[in-house]
């Protein structure tokens, strides 16, 4: 255990249940409960960056932990599983990976069968973690991995 309580997490950092995604420079956290598709909607994005030919890499699956340095909030994943993501129904895959990433954008997936709105309000686009205020994306997880994919990355080239 380190002195945070938490292994894996230092001092002035919060853990959370997500994945992290690295485009260019610009950081994706994929939120959602447990089997809702966050690893499933990390690698569609990882290779539909890649194919456009984009870099991307993978900072973190299942657990990130977060803090913030100048006004921005960074992601990392955990130690000694660097570029490990799993696949369901296919084990764990080795990832070309980040170590942090500058998260630019916060993705949310909902449980399945409750979809987002159709046309979200301004509450729903924008979300705040640990004090920064960040734009927020939900999905849909019932249209499958590569339609949330095309969404995220959408999403990613518009924000600064």
């Amino acid at each position: 255990m380190t002195p945070s309580g938490v292994v894996g997490r230092h001092a002035g950092e919060s853990g959370i249940h997500a994945c992290a995604v690295a485009v260019g420079e610009r950081g994706a956290l994929i939120r959602g409960p447990s089997g809702a598709g966050k690893s499933a909607l990390s690698l569609a994005t990882l290779a539909l960056a890649r194919q456009t030919g984009r870099f991307a890499a993978l900072v973190g699956d299942d657990r990130i932990f977060l803090s913030v340095a100048g006004e921005r909030l960074l992601a990392r994943g955990v130690p000694g599983f660097e570029g490990v993501i799993e696949r369901r129904s296919e084990g764990l895959l080795i990832e070309t990976h980040e170590a942090r990433v500058v998260i630019r954008l916060v993705v949310d997936l909902g449980e399945r069968g409750d979809p987002p709105p159709r046309w979200p309000g301004d509450q729903d686009r924008r979300t705040e973690l640990l004090g920064v205020q960040l734009p927020r994306l939900v999905i849909d997880s019932t249209h499958g991995a590569l339609d949330g994919a095309y969404a995220v990355l959408r999403r990613l080239a518009k924000v600064p």
